[in-house]
């Protein structure tokens, strides 16, 4: 170490108090860590924490964002130096004062089911499940299905499997606790298209902040910001987020969308050329072509 460089500060890292955001968030702090930068984690409970309860859907209290915006407080008014999120939370438009400064390299971005296989589930099985995407799309595949709300962490959800029914969740939600053990069926992402940014962890940190910029530059997966950059053209476009059934996941060089609205559902698949800005353009025009076809 030069004896003459002064030594910043570790970086502070807000974070929800999950399991799985901690886990996350400790991923985060493993990456600058591997390039000599410090980290300590700030703890944030956020609307959606202090909410969960069963009977109150999500999109009720606010949808997209009552996981993320206390944690962007955190960031904004200097508790903390980055906020850690799951990307499917992150809202489309990036509070005034901060930016995505980095994307963790994409984990599995499927669905999966948690008791019973699709196929195993009796007519009129219960679905349990707090997302409209999950609903909307199970029910193109199996109308019988009943479906109730289910919110919690993750460990209370796995604890309320309805009898001879199923749960759905987020494979890299499952992994990341060490609970892949209890899937039952992934579905198939080009049916059952995940939401956006699932599978991804964002950092966010403020504009004026160069040294954590730079920092945060460092641990960016590009591939993965390619993708979910062009995912959420797709859901900006739309202008809509936890509360309209919409799904958009790129993979090998397609993008795959889903829109369920009062007229139809809309499902394309668009070849992409690489190019963010041209791509982004692509999503853009799928999603208006969506919006036609569901009514929304």
């Amino acid at each position: 170490m030069n004896p003459g460089r002064p030594v910043r500060p570790p970086i502070r890292i807000a974070t929800r108090g999950s399991a799985q955001a901690l886990a996350q968030a400790g991923l985060v702090a493993d990456g600058l860590r591997a390039s000599g930068t410090e980290c300590e984690l700030v703890i944030v409970e956020t609307h959606g924490d202090r909410t969960q309860v069963d009977q109150v859907p999500l999109h009720s209290i606010g949808g997209q964002g009552v996981f993320t915006k206390e944690v962007q407080a955190a960031v904004l008014d200097g508790r903390a130096d980055v906020a850690v999120h799951s990307a499917k939370d992150l809202p489309t438009e990036t509070p005034s004062g901060l930016m995505i400064g980095a994307f963790g390299p994409r984990r599995d971005p499927r669905d999966a089911l948690v008791g019973r296989r699709l196929d195993a589930l009796e007519p009129g099985a219960t679905i349990a499940t707090g997302s409209v995407r999950r609903r909307a799309q199970l029910a193109e595949a199996r109308p019988d299905l009943c479906f109730v709300e289910l919110r919690g962490n993750i460990p209370t959800r796995l604890e309320r499997i309805p009898e001879n029914g199923s749960i759905v969740m987020a494979v890299a939600a499952l992994d990341i606790l060490g609970r892949s053990h209890e899937i039952a069926e992934i579905l198939d992402p080009a049916i059952f298209v995940p939401a956006v940014g699932q599978g991804c962890v964002a950092v966010e940190c403020r504009r004026d902040d160069p040294e954590t910029v730079t920092a945060l530059a460092g641990i960016d997966h590009s591939p993965t910001r390619w993708s979910v950059t062009i995912e959420r053209a797709y859901l900006a476009r739309l202008g809509s987020g936890c509360s309209a059934p919409v799904g958009a996941h790129v993979d090998d060089g397609v993008l795959t969308v889903f829109l369920a609205g009062p007229t139809g559902v809309h499902r394309e698949r668009v070849a992409l050329t690489g190019d963010v800005d041209a791509d982004g353009a692509l999503a853009v025009a799928a999603a208006d072509r969506a919006r036609v076809t569901a009514g929304v």
